[in-house]
């Protein structure tokens, strides 16, 4: 598959919208994880002592590392999209 050309309008917004599809579900994955995590610990905080903070942070942090893969991946197939 050939490099998109990046000047043409019409090609870079279709390449955003390919790029835009690259592990969709994983960065959704990971806002959902971070979200949960957060009301977790703010529940914890409130004084909900039936979570513990570590799971709070576990699932704060899980979230985190699946966005960070996510990013990864979308990075690697943009470099790779553009060696053609």
């Amino acid at each position: 598959m050939a490099a998109p050309d990046l000047n043409d309008p019409a090609q870079r917004a279709a390449y955003a919208r390919e790029l835009a599809g690259v592990a969709r579900r994983i960065r959704l994955a990971g806002v959902v994880l971070a979200v949960i995590g957060a009301v977790l610990m703010l529940l914890q905080r409130r004084g909900f002592d039936a979570v513990p903070l570590w799971l709070a942070a576990s699932v704060m942090g899980a979230g985190a590392m699946l966005m960070v893969t996510a990013i990864a991946a979308r990075r690697r197939y943009h470099r790779l999209r553009m060696q053609g």
